[in-house]
């Protein structure tokens, strides 16, 4: 069988520390470096020839950068005689653009998709992208994780009789109502409409909610226009309490600082698929770690062992 090569690009070191901690394999050096004209330069300082090459990389901001910094990995293990390379994507930042929905729009989450493969990815290991469906724009397989356990893990520990949960959109609620599977709760969704980018409305929520502890459950929380709307109509049907839930926790600006002062807000639970800041953490924040399931799911695929199996 093929050695395992595990590298990291800059955008997440820590995570993929802790993923090969759990692999029990080294973390492989890289050297990345700028030339006076801006330009990257990329170099994978351990043996790639034949081997089985994991590159981690979540695209996280500066995320043009760190996108070109995974491609220039990526074309260096190519270069190198990589046996086969994975392209590990804890958040795959261009998925939100996934579909033409006004006249001239670029489709960024296909685009990136086809420079990965261009580049030489071989496989793509992905957590919860913002729409399934964008594992179709790869023409190179996708194994395609969700962070729904680790998140329903957290959440048993609390009393869940009197509990829903609730998507903040109808885009979200099938897999806000897998959580409540998993949960054992009731689901409810938010009727949504998106004119900007922080600028949204909902008009109603579909379900029950009134005198009922809350967890909303979203993919990913950014500037938290959309969570902050939706909070105002739970509190206006008198739920009993709030708690925030996602897997891509990038809470721009000071958006976690204001959801935590929200009225009602006990706790906002994220992973760990993004870093986030010291100076951004507030007491109500928790943040769980997948670096355990991207670990097992890198031991399968290099394995040759069922990636699904671990959702049956």
């Amino acid at each position: 069988m093929r050695d395992i090569a595990v590298f990291s690009g800059t955008a997440h070191p820590d995570l993929a520390a802790e993923i090969c901690t759990h692999l029990g394999v080294p973390l492989l050096p890289v050297r990345v470096s700028r030339f006076a004209n801006d330009c990257l330069e990329v170099q994978l300082q351990a043996n790639c020839r034949e081997r089985d090459v994991f590159l981690i990389q979540p695209l996280v901001p500066p995320v043009q950068e760190n996108l070109v910094e995974l491609l220039l990995m990526i074309d260096a293990a190519r270069g190198a005689s990589a046996g086969r390379i994975t392209v590990v994507l804890p958040h795959y930042a261009y998925a939100r653009s996934d579909k033409k929905d006004a006249p001239r729009i670029s489709i960024g989450a296909r685009l990136v998709a086809d420079l990965l493969t261009s580049a030489g990815a071989d496989r793509v290991l992905a957590m919860t992208l913002h729409s399934p469906q964008v594992h179709g724009f790869f023409s190179v397989p996708v194994d395609h994780l969700h962070a729904l356990r680790e998140l329903a893990t957290h959440f048993r520990r609390y009393d869940l009789s009197n509990t829903v949960v609730v998507s903040p959109d109808l885009g979200n609620a099938k897999e806000a109502a897998a959580f409540a599977r998993l949960l054992g709760t009731p689901v409810a969704a938010g009727a949504k409409q998106r004119f900007s980018d922080d600028l949204v409305k909902i008009s109603a929520v579909i379900g029950e909610v009134t005198d009922r502890d809350v967890i909303v459950l979203d993919d990913e929380i950014a500037k938290g226009s959309t969570v902050v709307e939706l909070m105002e109509h739970l509190r206006g049907l008198k739920v009993r309490s709030i708690r925030l839930a996602c897997t891509h926790g990038l809470f721009s600006g000071d958006a976690l600082q204001r959801l935590s002062d929200q009225d009602g807000v006990l706790e906002v639970v994220c992973t760990n698929t993004v870093p986030i800041p010291a100076a951004k953490r507030v007491p109500k924040l928790q943040v769980l770690s997948v670096a355990p399931a991207l670990a097992e799911a890198m031991r399968r695929i290099h394995n040759g062992e069922s990636v699904s199996a671990l959702f049956a």
